[in-house]
This record gives C-alpha cells, structure tokens and sequence, in this order.
C-alpha cells in the first residue's frame, strides 16, 4: 500500500470580518440581550392586556382591523404602485431569508395588530388565533387547560402566520403531520379585497390546500382555526443512548416511534413526542416521550426536571449526558418540554455566545436568554450576514425515513456539522396535490412508519458551522446550499422556504409542485399583486420589473433544465 497522504486542503485567509464575527458577542452582552428583554417584556404585556379582553370585544376589534386590510388594498393602483408584502421591517423575521424582495418597491398592508387569541373553543378542540399570535403566547394561554395546539414549535418567537405559509414541525409531527396539517379553517384577505374562510370541503378547498408553503404569496391570512388535543402537566421523558455507524443510528431512530410489524397508528407502540440528537458520526441519543399526570410524575422516586429555568444547563447539552449516564427518565413540566430548545436555540447560542453555557453565565445572565432573532438580524451588517451565508448552515432536510441513512452520511460527508436534529413527521395523501407529497407509489413498498394514507418523513435539521470553516479550510455555502438541494430533488426531499435557495426557478419547481398553487395565482387574482414565492426565496435583490418578466415568462415544466454542478 502507498504511504502517499492526501494533499492538506489550503487555509482561507483571514479577513476582517472574521473579527467582526469572532466578537459579536460583545454586540449581543451589551446590546441584544438587554434590548431583546425589553422586547419580550413589552409583546408580553401586549398578550396580557389582549387576554384580559371578552372573546366578543377580540373578536369585534379582529373584524375592523380586517376590514383596514381591505381598505388599504383598495387604495393600491396597479399600475403605479409595487407588488403587496406586509409592512414588517425585513429583519423582523426567523429565517435565513435576508427578505430582499422588501427592498424593491412594493405596496406595504400592515397586519402588526393581528396579534391576538380570539378564542379557545374546547367544545370544538380548536383554537382560533390572528396569525402573528406566537408558541410562547398560545402555548401560556391553553396548556393550563391541559389543552395544547396539536402540533406547537419549540422556539417562543414562531408565529402562527409562519408556520401556515412556510414550515412547521415538531416532536409529535409523527401523528399529526406538520403545522399546516392540523388546520381546520383560514381567513384570507384575496388580492381583490374579498375575505374568504377556506377550508378542505368547502368551496375554498384549493386555497386551503395551497396556501401552506406559499409564504403569503396568495393572500393576505388573517386569522387560523387550529386543532387543539388533550395534555397532561408533564412528559415523561426517555433518553435513549446509541452508538454505532450512521446507518445503525438511522436504524435506532426509526425503531424509537415506527414499529417494524407497520402498526403505526396503535398508541400502545407509538410515543406522544420523539427527536434524535445525532452528536457525532458515531454517537446519538433517541428520546421518547409520554404525557403523564401531576399525580405519576410526583410519586416516590421519579426524577422532575424542571428546564424551563433560566440557570438549567442547555437541552440539547442535558441530553447527551446520557451517552456517559446510559439511559434513564425523567418528568419534565409540559410547557417547559415544548419550548425546551428555546434558550439555547437549538444550539446556536454556542456560536451566539460561546460562554453562553457555563455555569456562571447560566446563574447570572441566563435569564436574558435567548437574544431575539430578529434583533440579532436588525444589529447584522450585510458583511456579517453575507458571512454566515457562506460560512454557516441552517437547513433543514425534509426526506422520507428509508432515506434517513444516506442523509446523514450525505451530510456527514459534505458539511461536518453536528449536532443533528431528527424530528418524523408525516405528508398526507390528500385529494388534491400541493406542492409537498408523498412519494408516488410509497404504499407498495411497506416501507419503516409508513401508512396507507401517509407516508413517513424526517427533517434531518442541521444548524451550525461546517467542519471546514472550524478548521479555516475554504467553504462554499452557496454551492453548498445549492447541492443540497439538488440531494433532495434527487431523493424526492424537501428544503422549507425559510433558507435561501440556490436554485434556478425551473429546478426550484422540480423540487415542488406548483400545479395547485399556479391555479390558484390565476384563480384569486394574486398574479400582478403579490410576488412569486420562487423570488421570496431566491437569492439577492428583486425589482419589480424582474418580478413582472418572471410572471410573464412562463417556464416549460415539462422540460426543466438540470443546474450543473459548478467548475
């Protein structure tokens, strides 16, 4: 054999915006974290004083605020004023998505009131919420009822409004599918003025089903019907530790929630919640969760773990413990369990604030935590936010589970970034086909999770710096970003619409059908009023007149071009 090594990869040279980034954490301690408090504090007044209102006055104050809606979209003229975004600063926004399309001129509709729970119908089990009502707010409102939305974002700041037009998932997405799926109803201002309640059998029905992942790009939501489901006060929580190859670890995760006999819908095999932390190419940890009572979680010997607290170490930190400790239980207080990756942001924080974690900082300042995203974006230069595009990954993976082994080592390969999040979730065969479905086909298969009418996904979540920017290697995160997304097109995978896409518009409908959603641009008239949802997610500056030639030049979807690997 030949003792030849591989040439070292050259080092990417120093530049000063590697300072800027290296000490942001002097902007954040300074700045960020004392102004993102104030910040909290303030919408949290907002949800108190909102509460203390008559469902009847909410709802009474809601109908006028829509009716400003359609006033103000009455007053635009087409033919001189922009195409219709909301009036949000752009860095008001969780994402990746820089919202450049807002630099263009355009036609601002403010919805900033649309802030409110309207009402918790328990006779219903569903709760009906304007769409800027965030998980924190909704999440505070109803699990002291022992109700919860069916399916409730970890982060506090995710709104209502962004779970509908983009993406929303979490640890019982398994059952349920993803946020959109546990819709009843939507209340949708329609580019010519007219408010519409859609729902899947009712003569909206195609809105319904194409408004989710069309980040707004059809109308104006203004309120949501959501499914409520039954709580208990906590969740019983098992941490299960594996180690192996990533094929192993694949294998460990799917048999963690998806019973291999397919009885996928029997709740004596089923867990409430899952995730998978995967830490290292050999290393993860599988945790199931159950609701159980105050009474169970308070009898003698149970382990209470109340995370919620400000000084508590960082889940995701808590949770591999268990590769040393082995696996054990522990009872975590239901509304801490669900917003458990708040604090830390998944695992950003690290990056955020490096000393974030330590005891100390915990004890003294962890109740600062975390920094509002939207304020760590407001204090971003375009040096630093062009730096973690090429330097930094969030991404989400969207795959089926059969797949979830070759994702991870695809991603293994080309990034290097641990953690990794792994979170189920199902896509539903439906009668209609928006723009995310099943693979064709997949009942005969009998694949691991899947069901007759749903086929089992996983997001394969990775959120950090890649192994080569660690190293000072040279990384290109567009091609990256790009490559990515020609691994799902390939792989019949998803990537949500909060990241940034590389792709031309041709391969970017490759990925997602827009049969549906291009049927209804013609239908309600929001062609020519509101933008594509291709160019809310591409890349750099839209000007409205390379929005119009877009509109107008209609790609053969037939015949779509393959993006080409770069030279």
């Amino acid at each position: 054999m030949s003792d030849a090594k591989p040439a070292p990869c050259p080092k990417r040279s120093t530049q000063f915006v590697d300072f800027l980034v290296q000490f942001r954490w002097i902007v954040v301690v300074f700045f960020v974290l004392p102004f993102s408090c104030l910040y909290y504090f303030s919408i949290y007044l907002g949800d108190v004083r909102s509460a203390r209102k008559s469902d009847k006055q909410r709802q009474k104050e809601h109908e006028e605020n829509v009716q400003e809606v359609v006033k103000r979209l009455g007053q635009r003229d087409a033919s001189k004023d922009g195409l219709v975004c909301t009036a949000r600063p752009p860095w008001v926004v969780i994402g990746m998505r820089n919202c450049d399309y807002k630099r263009a001129r355009h036609f601002k509709v403010d919805l900033s009131k649309f802030r409110n729970i309207l009402e918790i119908n328990k006779e219903r089990m569903v709760a009906k919420v304007e769409p800027l009502v965030n998980m924190a707010q909704i999440s505070r409102a109803t699990i002291p009822m022992n109700l919860s939305l069916a399916v409730i974002g970890e982060l506090d700041d995710l709104t209502v409004g962004g779970l509908i037009n983009g993406f929303g998932i979490e640890g019982s997405s398994h059952i349920y599918g993803l946020f959109s799926d546990t819709i009843v109803a939507l209340e949708v201002v329609l580019a010519d003025g007219k408010v519409v309640r859609a729902t899947k059998d009712n003569e909206y029905s195609d809105l319904f089903y194409a408004i989710p992942w069309s980040q707004g790009t059809l109308g104006l939501l203004v309120s949501a019907e959501i499914k409520l489901i039954h709580v208990k006060e906590y969740m019983r929580l098992t941490y299960k530790p594996v180690k192996g190859n990533l094929k192993e670890l694949a294998q460990a995760y799917a048999d963690s929630f998806a019973p291999r006999d397919r009885d996928q819908d029997n709740p004596t095999k089923v867990p409430d919640f899952v995730e998978g932390m995967i830490y290292s190419p050999t290393e993860g940890v599988m945790m199931t969760g159950r609701y159980a009572s105050k009474k169970e979680a308070k009898q003698k010997g149970n382990v209470i773990n109340s995370i919620g607290w400000w000084f508590k170490p960082w889940f995701y930190q808590h949770a591999e413990t268990a590769l040393k400790r082995g696996e054990f239980v522990e009872y975590i207080p239901t509304r801490d369990y669900c917003h458990r990756h708040t604090r830390s942001i998944y695992w950003e924080g690290k990056l955020i604030l490096p000393f974030g974690d330590q005891f100390w900082f915990r004890y003294l300042f962890g109740w600062l935590m975390p920094p509002k995203v939207a304020v760590l974006k407001a204090t971003q230069s375009d040096y630093i936010r062009n730096y973690y595009h090429d330097h930094h990954v969030i991404q989400d993976l969207l795959v089926p589970l059969h797949k979830v082994a070759d994702t991870l080592k695809w991603v293994d390969r080309e990034m290097e970034v641990y953690p990794v999040w792994l979170c189920p979730h199902r896509i539903y065969k439906l009668p209609v086909k928006p723009m995310i479905y099943p693979e064709p086909g997949f009942e005969a298969h009998g694949w691991q999770g899947d069901t007759k009418y749903a086929q089992m996904y996983t997001d394969v979540g990775v959120y950090y710096a890649p192994g080569a920017v660690f190293r000072g290697e040279p990384y290109d995160g567009a091609e990256k970003c790009r490559q990515v997304e020609l691994f799902l097109i390939e792989n019949h995978g998803f990537q949500p619409q909060y990241a940034v896409t590389e792709l031309s518009e041709k391969n970017f409908w490759r990925m997602f059908d827009s049969t549906l959603y291009e049927q209804c641009r013609k239908k309600y008239k929001a062609i020519g009023t509101f933008m594509n949802v291709y160019y809310k997610c591409k890349k750099g500056k839209k000007t409205e007149r390379e929005v119009q030639e877009a509109e107008q030049e209609k790609a053969e979807l037939d015949t779509p071009e393959v993006d080409e690997p770069a030279d």
